[in-house]
């Protein structure tokens, strides 16, 4: 039977040691040859840890080949081999045999065990076969003189070995300490590290740098910072305001974190100042809020308790430069988008005050990126007396769009001023952006009212329907069939469309905007605004126009995120009265 064990370190050794003396127990080796076999084989595992690498022990039992004198003798073989990466690879193994007086038993349990009572009997086992050997030889005093030498050689074997062991044990519980030691610093690097990830997607989550400022104490109280104050400069460069500490003075000229109080801080990349003025008796570490140009101003905090931790230093000092990054983006995106709004009102003209035609109009931007797109309306009259009222919309969003929707409706009032149907304009405006921009489209419906005439004559490309409200309140859709889109490359020639107005009908002409949402499609939208509009009396539409603009917007726009801008214009033919 053979049975093998892989030594890596004195653990492994120490049990391979035990589960030999056992085995060699179990055979019915003398003590004597077995404490000597015991001591051999310790001296050679030692050697064995002492270069390094990974060793295999292997145990086995058999008899004496007929070959060599004491055929049919039971023997236990051990062998010490090393393996490929060990510093002894190549070496030929280290072996040893001894006899045994009984028959060999089964190797295949674990003779060494891993529990702590069986540990202990084999280390007292090992004890046990000490004082044995040495009652045999006081009982054969006679004989000590001739095996003092091998005696005393035997002994130091032993108590080297228990030393080894004790030295083993000492070892191992350095290494547990050692290792204890590194699982709290990987866990406390993990939370700090956790807390930087989540605390980061906060602070970016927001463009609005007001909020960004106040979100920092909240992420920061009470687990990294007793106080938070967040000292942001004026944009033109004006620093003045409420005393600051002279550290907080120092970061905003340095561009270096400060850390103020009795005693030197000791932390990485942090200057050391005298305590504050302000408050004495308070640590205040003082963290720039970096820019490629100028820091935008200044993170002081206090401890949450005596002192901060190196680590938890370094890491307040990274989120201050990430909180710097957000605010500086935000405060660049509020600029930006304040151009932007400025710009877009500009494009959009104010309306006309016709006799008998009452017009509002509301535009407002999509909630994400810049403020300015390609929707847009326009009301103007005609050399004929007509008004002609448009709401259009430009593929995509950005300043392009914007750009592009200037010159489509500059484009409108020119060919306007020649007269012309709505279907015809259109038209023209097709071919116009067809030569002048072949991938962009628009989309645009045109209604035209003339005072001395009940009938609107309207016409749409690619545009959702505008929407009628007769007096008596009843409201429909003018779904009569569109042309196609503007500017893509198709000839077309937008028909004209009429309908009979009675005086009180009012009309309300509106981008997809308003009533497309991803989830629900445009229809069940389109059917809202018709609800919105028929829930008016005639004298609000008669008296407040403008009211019930915003009245419509309200249920129709209930979520406060827009993926596209909202146009929305309602003209209403005035009554009698």
């Amino acid at each position: 039977m053979t049975r093998s064990w892989q030594i890596n370190d004195v653990t492994d050794a120490a049990r391979a040691r035990m589960a030999t003396a056992r085995l060699a127990a179990a055979c019915g080796v003398p003590p004597l040859e077995r404490t000597r076999l015991a001591a051999s084989l310790g001296a050679q595992l030692r050697l064995c840890l002492a270069k390094g690498g990974t060793w295999r022990l292997t145990l086995e039992t058999g008899t004496v080949s007929r070959a060599t004198p004491g055929a049919g003798q039971s023997v236990l073989h051990a062998v010490v081999t090393p393996s490929r990466d060990a510093a002894g690879a190549g070496q030929p193994p280290w072996r040893v045999t001894v006899p045994c007086p009984e028959a060999a038993p089964d190797i295949g349990a674990d003779v060494a065990g891993d529990d702590p009572a069986g540990l202990a009997q084999a280390l007292l086992g090992a004890d046990e076969d000490t004082a044995l050997v040495l009652d045999r030889l006081t009982e054969q005093e006679g004989l000590v003189d001739f095996h003092r030498e091998e005696l005393q050689q035997t002994n130091q074997g032993v108590v080297a070995l228990h030393a080894e062991l004790d030295a083993a044990g000492r070892a191992q519980r350095e290494a547990f300490a050692a290792e204890r030691k590194a699982r709290t610093e990987a866990e406390n690097a993990r939370r700090r590290l956790t807390f930087l990830a989540d605390a980061s997607a906060v602070l970016t989550a927001s463009l609005d740098h007001h909020e960004i400022v106040r979100r920092l104490p909240g992420l920061l109280v009470p687990e990294y910072a007793a106080s938070v104050d967040v000292w942001l400069f004026d944009p033109d460069g004006d620093r003045t305001g409420p005393a600051h500490t002279a550290a907080a003075v120092v970061a905003a000229r340095t561009g270096r974190p400060q850390y103020a109080a009795a005693q030197p801080g000791g932390l990485p990349g942090v200057d050391d100042q005298p305590p504050s003025a302000l408050d004495p008796r308070r640590p205040l570490l003082c963290i720039p809020l970096p820019t490629r140009q100028a820091p935008l101003g200044v993170v002081t905090l206090s401890p949450p308790g005596e002192r901060w931790d190196p680590d938890d230093a370094v890491m307040l000092v990274e989120l201050t430069r990430r909180a710097s990054i957000a605010i500086d983006h935000a405060q660049r995106y509020q600029h930006n988008r304040d151009i932007a709004e400025t710009l877009q009102r500009a494009l959009l003209t104010e309306l006309p005050a016709p006799p008998g035609l009452a017009l509002a109009a509301r535009y407002l931007p999509a909630t994400h990126g810049l403020n300015i797109g390609g929707d847009w309306y326009d009301a103007f009259r005609q050399p004929d007396s007509s008004v002609i009222a448009v709401v259009g919309d430009v593929t995509g969003h950005g300043l392009r769009a914007a750009v592009m929707m200037s010159q489509l409706r500059t484009a409108l009032r020119a060919y306007a001023v020649d007269g012309g149907s709505p279907g015809q304009l259109l038209t023209r405006l097709h071919t116009f952006l067809h030569h002048l921009q072949p991938d962009l489209f628009a989309t645009a419906v045109i209604a035209r009212f003339h005072p001395d005439d009940p009938i609107m004559t309207w016409a749409a490309a690619g545009h959702p329907p505008p929407v009628l409200r007769t007096p008596d309140g009843r409201v429909r859709t003018l779904d009569a069939k569109p042309g196609a889109m503007l500017g893509i490359p198709l000839r077309q020639q937008i028909a004209d469309h009429t309908v009979r107005l009675a005086p009180g009908s009012t009309l309300a002409l509106y981008t997809d905007g308003l009533v497309e949402r991803r989830a629900r499609g445009i229809d069940p939208g389109i059917a809202r605004l018709a609800e919105a509009l028929g829930s008016f009396g005639p004298a609000e539409l008669e008296t407040d126009l403008e009211g019930s603009a915003d009245g419509i917007l309200r249920p129709m726009l209930s979520d406060s995120e827009r993926d596209d801008d909202v146009c929305l214009l309602l003209c209403h033919l005035r009554g009698p009265g």
